[in-house]
């Protein structure tokens, strides 16, 4: 019988099949090569690198840190539907046309009174300025009775002090009304556009508030000098500072932004952790307004939350304001069961710095020039 023909090969094919042919030759035998010859598969074999870019797909975990981890469906039975439909017409036909309610008559408590301690009082300012701060409490409080906010605050109120700023992890804008209604902070926030702005261009200037746009390079000098100047002052607002610069989805923290902590004062973590029982209180902004965000809160059963004060830090001899910021990073997450990441939150709004790029661009030429000397 005539033996099958052998179909041709090239010798780059050989070549590249080579890695794996030794295995197919009988114990003992090895392909021998010149000395110092380099192959393609020498320069081709990236292994560590796909395994590091497979990785990080896998555990993608800077994504996951901006997801609403959606509750999977538990109605679509015989027994539950019925009653998942009656809870529907109780919140949206009952609890939201009496949250909608109470939120009117509190705004329209809060701008008659307002405008008169504003407009009334201008010769008398440090009861204004104490009249204001009631009064933003107050509004904060009907906000948090229109979600039927259960809110559980644990350690100390905080005080009016000089050189003391307060940290916090940051899920959503409610995180800063939750704080709001039991001390008036004066809080550091991006500048946002619609009713929202006007309100911080207004009311919330009442209480020594900063804002910011990211965009903006000028910005980040001006809120520097306006935190030093804040801080210094005995009369001045309690500061709130999210350090983390964006909305993390509870289950993580990114990293904190080093300004809160190179001021030279007392820094005073607040660790906040929602319970997901009835509603998300993650506000994704890329995808959802601040209103609907409201919306959505008002025609749930509740927002359930729980707020750490926790023990005030200082700089410890030695250590770097970097150092510090993960230092109390880390008080926080350990308190409100977060994961700590090590990104940064801005790259949410950015694409990666080139120095990250190149970095990585130049490790991969030290490996592949390394294996050109070994040969």
């Amino acid at each position: 019988m005539a033996s099958p023909r052998k179909l041709p090969t090239s010798s780059s094919e050989l070549d590249l099949d080579r890695l794996n042919i030794e295995d197919y030759l009988p114990s003992g035998s090895s392909i021998h090569e010149p000395p110092g010859q380099l192959r393609l598969r020498d320069l081709l074999d990236i292994t560590p690198t796909l395994t590091e870019a497979a990785g990080a797909i896998v555990d993608d975990s800077f994504t996951r840190c901006f997801k609403s981890n959606s509750q999977e469906p538990w109605n679509w039975n015989v027994y539950l539907f019925p009653l998942w439909c009656f809870g529907v017409v109780v919140r949206y036909l009952i609890l939201f046309p009496a949250r909608v309610l109470v939120l009117t008559i509190g705004w329209i408590i809060f701008l008659s009174s307002f405008a008169i301690v504003h407009f009334m009082l201008k010769a008398h300012d440090a009861l204004r300025r104490k009249l204001e701060r009631l009064l933003v409490e107050l509004i904060c409080s009907f906000f948090v009775a229109s979600w039927t906010g259960v809110v559980k605050y644990h350690g100390p109120r905080p005080s009016i002090r000089p050189k003391q700023v307060f940290v916090a992890n940051h899920t959503s804008m409610i995180d800063f009304i939750i704080l709001e209604q039991m001390t008036a902070f004066a809080v550091i926030m991006q500048k946002h556009p619609g009713w929202v702005g006007l309100l911080q261009s207004t009311i919330l200037e009442s209480v020594g508030c900063i804002w910011f746009n990211r965009s903006e390079a000028k910005d980040r000098e001006i809120v520097a000098r306006k935190l030093r100047d804040h801080v210094l002052g005995t009369d001045n607002n309690p500061l709130l500072i999210f350090p983390e610069g964006t909305c993390v989805n509870n289950h993580y923290t990114v990293m904190f932004k080093k300004g809160a902590f190179e001021l030279g004062c007392t820094v005073c973590p607040i660790a906040i952790k929602y319970n997901k029982i009835f509603v998300d209180a993650f506000w994704n902004s890329r995808k959802q307004s601040f209103t609907m965000h409201l919306l959505q809160l008002m025609t749930s059963w509740a927002v359930v939350c729980d707020v750490w004060y926790l023990e005030p830090q200082t700089l410890k001899p030695g250590e770097t304001p970097i150092e510090f910021a993960e230092r109390v990073r880390d008080i926080i997450s350990v308190r409100a069961g977060l994961k700590k990441v090590p990104w940064d939150g801005y790259l949410k709004y950015s694409r990666p710095s080139p120095k990250h790029r190149e970095g990585k661009q130049r490790s991969f030429a030290e490996w592949v020039l390394q294996r050109l000397e070994e040969r």
